[in-house]
């Protein structure tokens, strides 16, 4: 990926979406941005930052707004899968608040798994979101993760290390 070409073409789509969907939204495109502590697991070669007073549409239904543009985005540059990490987007602060949502879940599911000896289903989530959850849950020797699920029903499962058993039990 040409960051500063990929940079340029981001600008130009999504000055496009903003202008023409008559958004009340500024952005700024930072190639290979900072890493900050917050930013430990995620390292994009361009981070696309939103604000202004419409920030809210982006931020609403789980970020759903936002989530979406950086889809359209990873499609619109052609990135293979592989590559999707690379350009993050990020509104409000969103982006940190989400991180520290996904390892307090983390938390609280090894709580629940060792409490009950069974398994943990979060719900489904984007192939970020999961890899965030399993780095979250790395450092747990009895317990362990697995991605289970197609496509956008793709989600988490945290077993007890040694777990035996059925694995097609629903989520909680």
């Amino acid at each position: 990926m040409n960051k500063i070409e990929s940079a340029n073409q981001l600008n130009a789509f999504l000055g496009g979406i903003v202008k023409n969907a008559g958004l009340k939204l500024k952005y700024r495109i930072t190639v290979d941005p900072p890493i900050g502590e917050d930013r430990d697991w995620e390292r994009p070669d361009l981070l696309v930052e939103f604000a202004g007073p419409d920030a809210s549409l982006l931020l609403g239904r789980g970020a759903e707004l936002l989530r979406s543009l950086e889809l359209l985005a990873i499609e619109m540059l052609r990135l293979p899968g592989n590559e999707h990490e690379k350009i993050s987007f990020d509104c409000m602060g969103h982006r940190k608040a989400r991180l520290d949502e996904l390892r307090l879940a983390a938390r609280v599911a090894a709580d629940k798994v060792r409490e009950t000896g069974m398994p943990y289903h979060f719900a489904p989530m984007s192939s970020r979101e999961r890899r965030i959850l399993h780095l979250a849950l790395r450092d747990e020797q009895d317990l362990r993760t697995e991605s289970a699920g197609e496509g956008l029903r793709r989600s988490v499962v945290l077993y007890p290390r040694d777990f035996k058993g059925s694995t097609a039990s629903h989520a909680h």
